[in-house]
């Protein structure tokens, strides 16, 4: 017996036993049969059906490094610039979005951009900014290398021109002294999260609609699993109480595996320690289960990328911290995943672990090498010789021309050698290490890694350093599956596999290269229940509350910016408008956008149906 089959669509299964097929069925949380219409339907009996209408379905897209935690505790405070191609349009949402911001909360656009995704190719000047905003607090993060701070978040952040720089940053002073609101990563990106920090928060309840609406958004776009890599100001457990929550609520919309990220510098081993007897990895279920720990494990070896700033050299006390913390790793069982950008600094780290290995081999303990722009061969094939993975993410799309400025072209070329770290058969996760650099977009990502492209338009690989589409589709399933310890229950669309899985508004493996980015999923199910729907599957999602507080950019402007999927854009304006017919009074409150199409973007998005 089967509860649910979805008929008539192109499935890419990700099985190479079985790569297509054109129907599948589940029972409970679990794919069942997977073949062609008359066989799946033959033994479909009492369950629901759904005709795909001859979409592409893929299994569920996994994140192998993103941050859904922290940016769900925020994601509705947040106005967010990702997808946005011009600096007009962002300051349009500014401008919007100060007006509606009541006192003492400010207006955060917290990464997932870059000023070369602009057709300006520049940032708005503080002059910009402070016109915009005299009296609200705007808190502006670009990537890793610098935050713009109006006037007025000066004031609330407490910044004068007694202030003294952070280790690893810099307060731009004018030439009385006193602070211009330019803060700059160099390269440590301590000062911008620090004062990001300062902001107010939401209360719990709030939290936990912000972090329910964050997991639709990532379900809008095919996501049905992550790893969530810990962060900075994130403690455990005290900020992992709404997740917990969500959790035994059964209200998680996303499978999380967590990594724990020690929050001590000098301290570091003592958090490893006091952990380790709080919870064993593995602990949870198939919708949050512990990880491990990392990204940070020492923060003597974080070699934070700015490539705008030199290379951080790493301290020579970091090889004894490092060994140290990866010593008590071994002897727990711990998996474990280390921040390294540079292979000076992976060179340094794989020294500290080989030499732990010698006296506690890590006898199949999974560990990630996390970013790795610059790996070089020679230390992927240490990375394979001790058993480890490595995770990487769209970073380069957002920072290539930097690169290319500092490094030059030859080297842009492979950072991150995609083409070597296959060949070398290292197992390889994708992701994006959203919410603070990249965005979280996984389309952005595999449009990326297919063309190569960063958002600017520049050309960064050659066809070795270039993955063809199954194959990078197969980074973001199983691939990833890897780094969760969770490959023999997800990833593929075969018996026994979770069923997770989306349909796609266009199909990922006949569009052209520019329309990948704007794909979106139009049905996506988790443990075989819908959790997101537009368009024809629109009433099969569950609804939820809408984004707290009132004055959420979210209820105006939505998550991602970019442009809709003409497939789905027709059919999702209609059901706005025909909402609005019926809701008067909520239309007429709420239709007071800038000149945006409704029909090509996210947001904004001229009425508050749009963005629910």
């Amino acid at each position: 017996m089967m509860d649910l089959v979805v008929r008539n669509a192109k499935v890419w299964t990700g099985d190479a036993a079985q790569p297509q097929a054109s129907a599948i069925g589940v029972r409970g949380d679990r794919v069942v049969v997977v073949g062609d219409d008359a066989s799946v339907m033959a033994q479909a009996g009492e369950a629901k059906v759904i005709d795909a209408n001859r979409r592409r379905m893929i299994p569920g897209l996994h994140d192998s490094h993103t941050h859904l935690i922290r940016g769900g505790l925020n994601y509705t405070l947040e106005l967010r610039w990702d997808g946005v191609r011009s600096l007009a349009d962002a300051m349009a949402m500014l401008r919007e979005q100060v007006a509606r911001t009541p006192a003492p909360q400010w207006v955060r656009v917290v990464g997932g951009f870059s000023e070369h995704q602009f057709v300006e190719k520049r940032l708005p000047t503080l002059a910009e900014i402070n016109a915009i905003a005299p009296d609200t607090p705007v808190f502006i993060l670009h990537l890793y290398d610098r935050a713009l701070l109006n006037a007025a978040a000066l004031r609330a952040a407490g910044y004068t021109r007694d202030s003294q720089d952070p280790p690893g940053g810099s307060i731009e002073r004018d030439k009385a002294g006193n602070p211009t609101g330019l803060l700059l990563a160099k390269p440590n990106a301590l000062i911008l999260y620090a004062t990001l920090a300062k902001g107010p928060k939401l209360p719990v309840e709030w939290q936990t609609n912000s972090t329910r609406h964050f997991m639709r958004e990532l379900n809008r776009l095919g996501i049905t699993s992550v790893i969530d890599a810990g962060g900075g100001f994130q403690n455990y457990p005290e900020d992992y109480e709404v997740i917990q929550s969500l959790h035994r609520d059964d209200a998680l919309t996303v499978r999380i595996a967590y990594n724990l990220f020690t929050q001590n510098r000098g301290g570091e081993l003592g958090d490893f320690r006091r952990w380790s007897d709080m919870v064993s990895p593995g602990a949870g279920d198939d919708f949050l289960r512990h990880n491990g720990a990392g990204e940070m494990l020492v923060f003597s070896a974080a070699d934070f990328e700015d490539f705008r700033e030199p290379r951080p050299e790493l301290a020579a006390s970091m090889e004894d911290q490092l060994e140290a913390v990866a010593t008590l790793l071994v002897d727990k069982r711990w998996p474990f995943r280390i921040h390294a950008t540079y292979d000076e600094s992976i060179t340094r780290i794989l020294d500290a672990f080989e030499r732990v290995h010698k006296r506690r081999p890590f006898e199949g303990l999974r560990f990630t090498i996390d970013h790795a722009e610059t790996i070089s061969d020679r230390n992927i094939d240490r990375v394979v010789a001790l058993g480890g993975g490595i995770a990487i993410q769209h970073r380069m799309a957002y920072q290539g021309e930097y690169f290319v400025d500092r490094y030059g072209r030859e080297k842009a070329s492979r950072a991150p050698p995609l083409g070597a770290m296959l060949a070398a058969g290292v197992p390889v996760g994708a992701g994006t290490d959203a919410t603070r650099v990249a965005s979280y977009n996984p389309w952005v990502a595999l449009a990326w890694m297919t063309t190569g492209r960063t958002l600017g338009g520049m050309a960064l690989y050659d066809d070795d350093n270039r993955l063809d589409r199954d194959t990078a589709l197969s980074l973001w399933t199983q691939g990833s599956a890897w780094f969760a310890n969770a490959e023999k229950t997800r990833g593929r669309l075969s018996p026994g596999q979770l069923a997770d899985f989306s349909l796609l508004s266009s199909d990922y493996f006949d569009v052209p290269d520019d329309a990948i980015s704007r794909i979106e999923s139009v049905l996506t199910v988790v443990g075989g229940r819908v959790v997101h729907g537009a368009g024809d599957f629109e009433k099969m999602a569950p609804v939820l509350p809408p984004p707290m507080p009132e004055w959420s950019p979210v209820r105006r402007h939505g998550g991602y910016q970019g442009a809709r999927d003409p497939a789905v854009a027709a059919q999702v304006a209609h059901a706005a408008h025909a909402h609005c017919a019926t809701h008067p009074h909520a239309h007429a409150a709420h239709f007071d956008a800038p000149s945006h199409d409704p029909l090509g973007f996210w947001g904004p998005l001229g009425c508050s149906c749009f963005a629910f």
